[in-house]
């Protein structure tokens, strides 16, 4: 049965149709977060070559004593981009909050992760919320007066370029409030073959969780996108700091969405990702500059990765 397309989020369709339509054809990264796609970006975490993950979940079991501390315990913890919950235990276990609020834009994923930390963790309030957390989102009630920590792990931060990573960082504070505090994760410029490695495995899975963003278009908005014409490439960008996800048309192609006509040349490409890379000082200033005063930095032995614990301090004058 066809897709309706009537049924499709506008926002996606918009995003699109206007992205590629571009002179650098792009589709925001939000969009590859379907359900299939929110499925293999959990096995990417799971991958050898993919070392964020791992290191992050490491770093938080071994400083979560300590982040717990200064965090502060019985408040709410937000947590944004979700997705499968899989460090959350972490912080539920150390901080024994008195509410948990996932937010994801992928509906159904939400909704089993949420299902799965609430049975883990029965004398916890979870509070799914399906929305797109760089737009506006309202909070439950519930957790009204409570103190907020908000979780924002997995370098996520690091898929925004800088300019709108600030924007995203005030969002966020406006979202929690004056005095809430955010624990956030950033991944450390390192050696570009351990970055390409980490976004083009060789298994395959990073190639079929970008390629399936195409498949997504062909069902949602009755494309007809061969999707067999384009290969996955990871790109390390040395000047913006960042490594991009492609996919590359291995043949001239031309296809449709929703009656709009498309064509790329071979080896023209639909960016779809960026993953920024950032120094121990360029973290802080980004927190900085998106309202956050960082109170707090831990890394691993390595230094390959990095959770930072900020406040959003009341505004004052500088001195």
């Amino acid at each position: 049965m066809l897709k309706i397309v009537d049924e499709v989020d506008p926002a996606f369709r918009g995003d699109v149709l206007a992205g590629l339509a571009e002179l650098t054809p792009a589709i925001p990264a939000r969009w590859l977060y379907d359900l299939r796609g929110s499925e293999l970006f959990d096995a990417i975490t799971r991958l050898p070559s993919y070392y964020p993950t791992r290191v992050e979940t490491a770093l938080l079991e071994a400083k979560m004593g300590e982040i717990a501390a200064l965090a502060g315990a019985g408040g709410a913890i937000v947590e944004f981009g979700s997705g499968s919950s899989t460090k959350t235990p972490l912080l539920l276990s150390a901080m024994k909050p008195r509410a948990y609020v996932p937010i994801d834009i992928s509906g159904d994923y939400l909704r089993e992760s949420a299902a799965r930390v609430d049975a883990q963790f029965p004398g916890i309030p979870v509070h799914p919320v399906e929305a797109d957390f760089t737009k506006q989102v309202v909070l439950p009630a519930a957790i009204d007066g409570l103190p907020r920590l908000g979780f924002f792990p997995g370098s996520t931060i690091g898929n925004f370029i800088p300019r709108t990573a600030t924007d995203l960082l005030r969002h966020f504070r406006h979202i929690l409030g004056t005095g809430a505090k955010l624990l956030i994760g950033m991944d450390r410029i390192k050696p570009v073959e351990r970055l390409i490695a980490a976004y083009d495995d060789p298994e395959g899975v990073t190639a079929a969780f970008n390629l399936n963003i195409l498949r997504r278009i062909n069902r949602e908005l009755e494309a007809d996108i061969p999707v067999d014409a384009f290969a996955h490439e990871a790109r390390w960008h040395d000047m913006k700091g960042r490594i991009e996800m492609h996919l590359v048309a291995q043949c001239d192609v031309a296809f449709e969405i929703d009656g709009q006509r498309f064509a790329f040349a071979k080896g023209a490409s639909i960016h779809t990702e960026n993953s920024h890379k950032y120094g121990p000082r360029g973290a802080r200033l980004l927190l900085l500059a998106g309202g956050w005063t960082p109170l707090a930095e831990w890394t691993d032995p390595a230094g390959d990765f990095a959770l930072i614990l900020a406040e959003a301090q009341r505004n004052r004058f500088a001195p």
